[in-house]
């Protein structure tokens, strides 16, 4: 057959028509799986959006688009981490500090956006050195006006959902939303993506408040060095639709949703 090499066949030229070299089939299932690695990599910036997502998974859009595809074509649970269970402490502790009595969605445990830095495999025995640095920040004399706030806000037909860590009335009329990171201080290049995050925040208490999205501002706490950040320009409704229309979609993974939120 002159249109493609049959099934089964050897090729002529073979040294090993008989495999002895390969008798498990270790070789040509390594060669299958490296091949479906190449295809995925060059199709990663392809993605099909689902009907929802996760703020962390906006985040990895503006950050890693190809990353973002590849775990949404193949969802993979996270395995637990030393910075998921210290940022997970850490919050615990600062809602009771704040007399906060809501419950946590276990799909959105706080500290799992946290930044890993040279600390990422610190023991949760540092929740104490954290505390201790909060108390020594300008945040520590502040009340919130509302603590752990889910929200889902639709973003050109997609719904994106998350959990503000705290927001504070300022003394202006205005608002500012934080989110308390228990993790290094990142580079500007990630601090860019990171700020998505923010601006997915500032729109959603927007509209839960009824503030103008210009009376709402947005910040990260970096705890650990008591660094308070205030990104720049952050993205308006407008660009996070731009964000998303941006992405060269592909077809759309069955029920339309991600399981990852």
């Amino acid at each position: 057959d002159a249109g493609g090499a049959v099934p089964g066949a050897t090729d002529p030229g073979d040294t090993d028509p008989d495999g002895a070299d390969d008798p498990d089939g270790w070789i040509a299932d390594t060669d299958v799986l490296l091949a479906e690695r190449a295809r995925a990599r060059d199709g990663g910036a392809d993605i099909a959006l689902p009907g929802k997502l996760s703020v962390s998974q906006l985040v990895e859009l503006a950050d890693d688009p190809g990353a973002l595809a590849r775990r949404l074509r193949r969802p993979l649970p996270f395995p637990p981490n030393a910075p998921v269970r210290r940022g997970t402490a850490f919050h615990g502790w600062l809602e009771r500090r704040f007399a906060g009595d809501r419950l946590l969605d276990l799909d959105d445990l706080p500290g799992s956006a946290d930044v890993d830095g040279p600390d990422a495999d610190a023991d949760d025995g540092d929740l104490a050195a954290l505390r201790e640095a909060f108390e020594a920040s300008p945040w520590a004399g502040r009340t919130p006006h509302e603590i752990e706030v889910p929200f889902s806000t639709d973003v050109d037909g997609i719904t994106v959902r998350g959990r503000m860590d705290a927001v504070f009335a300022d003394a202006d009329g205005g608002w500012t939303v934080v989110d308390w990171k228990t993790g290094a201080v990142p580079d500007a290049d990630r601090m860019r993506a990171l700020s998505v995050q923010l601006a997915a925040y500032r729109l959603a208490w927007a509209g839960l408040s009824g503030a103008p999205l210009e009376k709402v501002r947005a910040a990260f706490h970096y705890v650990r060095p008591g660094r308070t950040v205030h990104p720049v320009d952050l993205l308006d409704a407008e660009g996070l639709r731009g964000l998303l229309r941006g992405v060269p979609t592909g077809e759309a993974p069955s029920g339309g949703e991600s399981s990852g939120e």
